[in-house]
């Protein structure tokens, strides 16, 4: 892999002056329609009580993360996916693919699965904030900075959905039905925190995230949670040992977790803040921005390359 200057790139700072959550834009999903993101779904539609509130999204969420400024949110060229929390809130993405790079390497960022976790979504927000311009970046952005809404703005925070369902239990692992029961029961003794739910899937969000994993098809998911302060790692290519402060520390792998739905195929990075509720020192979170950059154009193939790779004849 042809080696990039990422840290020059680091130097350009995303500036923008207008915001695209317009009125229009949050009225109707239309990024969603031409972007091939699935609608929400009919029996979550959100009750009228509810609509007003997901027309300002930003000014909801950035009462809660204090890390967070308006204008931060504003200007991270969020829009609405077209899909919808349990409660009616609109699930937020950006994408920004590389125009410098035909062959870029597609990554899915996705902060707040756990809504108690607040740092992992004003971390998110914070790098979003240095991504260098589409004209400069080697790669393609997925960008989901709060994927478990009703979970962070209830009343106190919690870690599962409004439905009480630990997002990530609830993806569809093997044997989900056996061992996803058993191990709530056996492992965390019927922790409420810690329910995967009714079936795998049976939640607006995971049920999201998976079809958007299937659309968008990245090369590396990175899913950020607190408050553990270490790396962990699933997939076919070698770890990182550090981003900072933060180093590998596998904590282990659990039914319905998105890291052992994806991971055989397709890498996931845990980054574990040591906080829930306070982000690193800024200098720290630029460290660890930078180590995890450096890592993606070391370590992480495009599908282009992947494609070569096999075609290779076998010198044996």
């Amino acid at each position: 892999m042809r080696p990039l200057n990422f840290l020059a790139l680091l130097t350009f700072s995303i500036t923008c002056t207008s915001s695209v959550f317009s009125a229009a834009a949050l009225a109707a999903p239309a990024h969603a329609a031409a972007h091939g993101h699935a609608p929400a779904h009919k029996n979550n539609a959100p009750a009228a009580s509810n609509t007003a509130n997901a027309r300002t999204p930003c000014a909801r969420l950035t009462a809660r993360l204090q890390s967070v400024t308006p204008a931060m949110c504003q200007n991270s060229q969020l829009v609405q996916s077209g899909a919808r929390s349990r409660q009616g809130f609109p699930i937020l993405t950006r994408q920004q693919a590389s125009t410098s790079k035909k062959d870029s390497v597609r990554v899915l960022l996705i902060g707040g699965i756990h809504g108690d976790e607040l740092s992992a979504s004003s971390a998110v927000f914070q790098w979003m904030q240095w991504l260098p311009p589409s004209d400069s970046s080697p790669l393609h952005w997925n960008i989901v900075p709060v994927l478990n809404p009703d979970g962070m703005l209830a009343a106190k925070p919690r870690r599962v959905n409004a439905n009480g369902v630990d997002l990530n239990r609830n993806f569809p692992t093997p044997r989900w039905n056996v061992e996803a029961q058993r191990y709530w029961v056996s492992k965390t003794g019927r922790d409420p925190r810690r329910f995967p739910g009714s079936s795998p899937l049976s939640e607006p969000e995971s049920r999201w995230l998976s079809e958007e994993i299937k659309r968008f098809k990245p090369q590396l998911i990175i899913s950020v949670h607190a408050p553990f302060g270490v790396l962990d790692f699933d997939g076919p290519v070698d770890p990182p040992v550090r981003f900072g402060a933060l180093r590998l520390a596998p904590i282990g792998v659990y039914p319905g977790s998105l890291g052992a739905y994806s991971g055989n195929q397709v890498p996931v990075l845990t980054i574990e803040l040591p906080s829930a509720g306070r982000l690193p020192e800024q200098a720290e979170m630029r460290r660890i921005w930078q180590d995890m950059l450096k890592w993606i154009e070391q370590n992480i193939p495009s599908s282009n390359q992947v494609a070569m790779a096999g075609a290779k004849p076998n010198a044996h």
